[in-house]
């Protein structure tokens, strides 16, 4: 599978990365090798990783514990005295071995030790496949706040094995599917159909197209400033909803995707009231979510909290919650103003 191409790195696919990153690292003649890992990549996914990397470089291994709730500054502080105690310098490099907490993370941890190391991005679940690991977002959470704190900093490349995907539960499969239906509503509907139609015979090309897409939106808008924006499609509310479940002692917590795959369902309904998106793709677009997710029963007593994490989005501007909203496949508008009233309707309508 052909290397693509981002801006000032490349992501490779398959075993073939492999040499790409010995490469890098005999080129640049790196002082020390950091990996980054939590509890389950180092279990699964490192045994796999070492055998595939040649160097005689010192490698030291720094494990941090998995889970959303550890994505935030004081691992990170963790990340950066085991470093300095590892005797980390300006030279050294961070490979992040794992899901999008581990990249997201570490890709933060890297950009800001010593104003700035390099780091290699390898994921291993399929959410940070297709999302997390590609386009130069670092960062981690402000309490239950997602993504509240973090830079742009784009990697040294970023390596997409996808044997690493027969280490997951089907939980977390399907927690990266959601952002595939994302890629697909918002931009090319083929992705979307395969899923409905339950073709996932080849998940290669599916991660890859993602990737592509990803790829070219950000190449086009890297800042975030207009036309990334539609990569958000289902995150305003489904970030809210799953802060609100992270924060929530008596409810499990939501993936994601579980979350984001019900802010696709609500943005939807919105669209269909405020746009010309038909009810009738809704109802699609929901029969095919609720048919892959197990339903979650949003309770009413529950919706104002929602709202009020919504109101913390970093999206906001001038406290005005901020929307993409489909006028069909394929077809967005970005920035759009919902009243509370029709949010508040699209998580009943979610519901029923």
């Amino acid at each position: 599978m052909k290397t693509i191409q981002a801006a000032s790195y490349p992501v490779h696919f398959d075993k073939e990365s492999y040499f790409a990153l010995s490469d890098l690292i005999q080129t640049n003649n790196y002082s020390i090798i950091f990996i980054l890992v939590d509890e389950n990549t180092l279990e699964h996914c490192y045994p796999r990783f070492i055998q595939n990397l040649k160097t005689d470089k010192l490698i030291e291994v720094i494990e941090i514990e998995s889970g959303e709730i550890n994505k935030n500054l004081e691992t990170c502080i963790g990340v950066w005295n085991a470093i300095t105690e590892l005797g980390g310098d300006r030279k050294s490099i961070l490979i992040t071995l794992g899901g999008g907490v581990i990249t997201d993370l570490g890709g933060f941890v890297a950009s800001c030790f010593k104003r700035g190391i390099d780091f290699v991005n390898i994921p291993t679940t399929l959410l940070s496949m297709v999302d997390a690991s590609v386009g130069g977002k670092t960062g981690v959470d402000l309490g239950v706040l997602k993504n509240q704190i973090g830079l742009f900093a784009n990697p040294k490349m970023v390596i997409v094995d996808d044997t690493y995907l027969s280490t997951l539960s089907q939980r977390e499969i399907k927690s990266g599917t959601a952002e595939i239906i994302k890629y697909g509503l918002i931009y090319d509907i083929k992705l979307f159909n395969q899923i409905k139609d339950n073709k996932f015979l080849d998940i290669s090309s599916l991660i890859f197209r993602s990737v592509e897409i990803k790829n070219e939106v950000v190449l086009k808008d890297p800042k975030e400033k207009h036309l990334r924006k539609i990569l958000n499609f289902g995150h305003t509310l489904g970030h809210a909803i799953e802060s609100f479940y992270l924060e929530s002692e008596d409810k499990e917590n939501l993936t994601h995707g579980e979350a984001i795959a019900i802010g696709m369902v609500c943005e939807c309904y919105m669209a269909s009231k405020l746009l010309e998106f038909p009810i009738e793709k809704v109802n699609a677009v929901k029969d095919v979510i609720t048919s892959i997710y197990n339903k979650t029963n949003l309770l009413k007593k529950d919706f104002q909290s929602i709202l009020s994490l919504l109101k913390h989005d970093k999206k906001n501007v001038n406290g005005q919650i901020n929307f993409v909203l489909l006028n069909d496949y394929e077809n967005f508008r970005i920035d759009c103003k919902v009243p509370e009233n029709l949010i508040l309707e699209s998580m009943d309508y979610y519901n029923k």
